[in-house]
């Protein structure tokens, strides 16, 4: 996990929220390296994360997890990750290998079928997250990067946003947990189905952390800008939502934040 972005989200590992719902989004850049972030603060928290992986393989996350400090296989083997690796899901159903010999349905057979029914994919993030009663891990934790890929297998935006609205129902309100959703956005995209959904995502997320490249072009010192809404008018409290808006640069092993023009190159 990035500790300045900890400081910038007044958030610790030691002290996690509950409840939330936290939107992450990204226009002309990429917005993994917050994936990232939160995969290692939730598992250094020690909540059970279950963690649809849509985009890339679980090789990839584990290498950069270790950079962070986390180990994704030993995660995994205590049972604290459950890890649905997308690309490995979709050569099963394509292929036609499917897991009938464990007895479970792929959670992406949507592919497969005529209708995009996510049930499926809902019903293993509730088995993967609904505690036993030997289990000692903080509150649960849902991850999904990035939600735009389900769209892109042929899911509808209402299946993708019902599927959604029953994971904030079963994570949120009845288990006290997490969600973390990454979608791409691009405002001057014709594609009207991918904005339908994140516009809808925003309206309902407690947290929107929205990274943009920058208007002027690639910078080696400056690569990206973040504005960050805490959704504080949910709460009915009369208040507005509080923003604030950042620059940043990423390294290797951590993500620096600094106000708009006060690049430490610049000054």
């Amino acid at each position: 996990m990035f500790a300045e972005l900890n400081d910038v989200l007044n958030a610790s590992p030691q002290r996690p929220d509950t409840g939330k719902f936290t939107l992450l989004r990204d226009t002309r850049t990429d917005g993994s390296f917050l994936v990232h972030h939160f995969l290692s603060f939730y598992l250094r928290a020690g909540c059970k994360v279950c963690f649809v992986a849509l985009l890339q393989s679980f090789s990839h996350y584990n290498i950069i997890a270790q950079k962070l400090g986390v180990s994704l296989t030993a995660a995994k083997e205590r049972g604290q990750l459950v890890f649905l690796e997308g690309l490995k899901s979709c050569l099963d159903l394509w292929f036609g290998e499917q897991e009938e010999q464990s007895g479970q349905a792929n959670p992406l057979q949507f592919i497969s079928k005529s209708t995009s029914d996510l049930r499926a994919l809902f019903d293993f993030v509730q088995v993967s997250l609904t505690p036993a009663s030997s289990d000692s891990w903080k509150g649960p934790v849902l991850l999904v990067d990035d939600l735009s890929v389900l769209l892109s297998l042929g899911a509808t935006p209402v299946a993708v946003l019902d599927f959604i609205h029953y994971c904030r129902v079963v994570v949120c309100s009845q288990l006290k947990g997490n969600i973390v959703v990454l979608v791409h956005s691009n405002e001057d995209s014709e594609d009207e189905e991918n904005e339908l959904v994140v516009n809808s995502l925003c309206h309902h997320s407690d947290l929107i952390l929205w990274v943009e490249g920058l208007a002027t072009g690639f910078c080696k010192d400056v690569h990206g800008q973040i504005k960050i809404t805490r959704r504080v008018s949910l709460e009915l409290t009369g208040e507005q939502d509080v923003v604030q808006i950042y620059q940043y640069k990423i390294q290797d092993k951590n993500v620096t934040f600094f106000a708009r023009g006060l690049s430490a190159a610049v000054l």
